[in-house]
């Protein structure tokens, strides 16, 4: 231990030429065959213990069935599935043999699927019985898709029965040896502008999330230490904001298969499993916040809680510290640059409102427009400084424009407004672009309008961010009828139901407003920010 300037200033990257993250994270604690990994619960109460010797042989065999079906190195391979033995195994197996891992949100609709699949032409994808028939659905406009395995359920004729091909294949397997620059992952972020876009990131991103998550969990690992999220591990921040580090210095996570988020449910899991560590997102906790008599009630034993996605509150702070008898530790980052700010309560003050500083390793700062270091106190866009960076992303997959459009030399520009202290504090202030940041999801108004615009009763339509006490913010649509079409409760609930179905359920519009006309510009571009603004100003009201 020592103070933060120290541990900054005597910090340097480490990468090896060669890496894995399944040899690191899995192969080498497999040594030890008694070592846990994995405490899964379902939502039935129905509850699997594995170690990592255990995940080890099955990812090995699921490793030598992909192999079997033609998968090799460099393909890419979805998953669509929840918080589950099975997506850990996936991600291993992906890694192992040096493939290209897609995890997909289990809440995305069949048009979100179709793009995110067609997009990254995977050739194969992993999912479950809940989820199969939005495959079904689109699976003749999917020209690369070759192969589908299932999780539980009865498989199609061309389908392959997951339990099934594993029990039959070798558990042997040679993790393949794969540079530090190899890709591993293609996670899609939403942007304000177009279709959604794969930041593809290298095995060495996981190296680049270490400084972070060590000391967001002040000092982790310590004796006792297991983790939990509620993150869906679909999502950077379930996958290697908890998941992967945890495994990485060999503790024990536990994974909880709900079809909601309950906050009694969360804090009896808690307490069960005796989690020492989590990452919850501000919504979380101001819905855990809601439970009466916590102390009383459950025997928590949290030693650190980590949070990030939205701002905090300086009421939220206090109440976890009161309640729960633990000091958050509020992080920053994104997609693709992800845990690079954030704090460490055991070695500096937490202030109400601030993100914090820039992890060990982590050059981040303020800039202007054209690229400019900022003052202290002075507020413009927090950028993060490339150079020998783990943890930044290789590029947006098949989009070298966009990739290109993000970096304003060696500044990758987060579109992020926010301002330093002079004490290297960081302030966030709001969103430079339209991107709505909802319950930590960041979530793209595009396919929303998109979406929207297939119904019949919809001439047009914008879709912003409303202030939300819980979740920060929620997404309003603001929706121009077609001709001879009424606006009705019944009709705005018809239309949240046809975004859901074929979205996600996080990326519905909350809130439908109807309206005559929509703000544009002289050029035909609808005046997203002049709406947001007026929602701003009623919810001062």
């Amino acid at each position: 231990m020592g103070d933060w300037d120290s541990i900054s200033r005597n910090f340097k990257w480490k990468v090896p030429k060669y890496f894995n993250i399944a040899r690191v994270v899995c192969d080498r604690h497999a040594l030890d065959r008694y070592k846990f990994a994995l405490f899964y619960e379902d939502e039935k109460g129905n509850q699997q213990k594995y170690t990592f010797w255990e995940l080890q042989q099955k990812a090995n065999r699921l490793a030598n069935v992909l192999t079997s079906i033609g998968i090799k190195k460099g393909d890419r391979v979805g998953i669509i599935l929840p918080q589950r033995p099975e997506t850990a195994i996936s991600h291993l197996a992906i890694y192992k043999i040096g493939a290209i891992a897609l995890p997909l949100a289990v809440l995305f609709g069949k048009e979100a699927l179709r793009y995110r699949l067609s997009d990254s032409s995977a050739r194969a994808v992993i999912v479950d019985a809940d989820n199969i028939h939005k495959i079904h659905e689109i699976r003749n406009d999917l020209e690369s898709l070759e192969k589908v395995l299932l999780v539980g359920g009865k498989p199609e004729k061309d389908e392959i029965e997951f339990e099934k091909a594993l029990n039959k294949a070798s558990k042997s397997f040679r993790t393949v040896k794969t540079k530090a620059d190899d890709p591993a992952i293609i996670i899609y972020t939403s942007g304000t502008t177009g279709n959604p876009k794969g930041a593809l990131h290298a095995h060495r991103y996981l190296l680049g999330h270490l400084t972070g998550f060590e000391l967001s969990h002040n000092f982790f690992p310590q004796r006792g230490d297991i983790s939990w999220t509620a993150a869906d591990w679909a999502w950077i921040g379930g996958l290697m904001d908890i998941l992967m580090p945890s495994w990485f210095y060999g503790i024990p996570v536990v994974a909880y298969r709900g079809k909601k988020f309950d906050p009694e449910k969360i804090l009896s899991l808690l307490e069960k499993y005796g989690v020492r560590n989590i990452f919850m997102p501000p919504t979380g906790l101001k819905m855990i916040r809601q439970v009466k008599n916590i102390k009383e009630r459950f025997d928590i034993r949290l030693r650190t809680i980590m949070s990030g996605g939205e701002a905090l509150g300086a009421e939220v702070l206090s109440w976890a510290q009161e309640e729960l008898n633990v000091r958050i530790n509020e992080i920053y980052g994104q997609t693709e640059a992800n845990y690079v700010i954030g704090n460490c309560a055991e070695i500096m003050d937490i202030r109400p409102g601030s993100m914090g500083k820039s992890y060990p390793g982590h050059i981040i700062d303020i800039i202007d427009d054209n690229g400019n270091i900022l003052p202290p106190g002075v507020v413009g866009e927090i950028a993060f400084r490339r150079g020998a960076d783990p943890v930044f992303f290789l590029g947006y997959w098949n989009n070298p424009t966009a990739t290109q459009e993000k970096f304003k030399g060696d500044w990758a520009c987060s579109g992020d407004t926010g301002m330093k202290d002079e004490e290297g504090y960081f302030w966030f202030k709001g969103r430079k672009d339209d991107v709505i940041i909802s319950a930590g999801y960041r979530i793209g108004p595009t396919e929303i309008e998109e979406s929207l615009i297939k119904h019949p009763a919809v001439a047009l339509s914008a879709v912003v961010a409303s202030p939300d006490e819980f979740r920060g913010s929620i997404v309003k649509a603001f929706v121009k009828l077609a001709t001879g079409c009424n606006p009705s409760h019944e009709l705005a609930r018809e239309l949240q139901e046809f975004v859901k179905k074929n979205l996600a359920a996080h990326e519905y519009p909350r809130e439908i407003e109807f309206i005559d006309d929509l703000p544009m510009t002289t050029t035909g571009k609808i005046k997203r920010r002049d709406l947001r603004l007026l929602e701003e100003q009623r919810k001062k009201k």
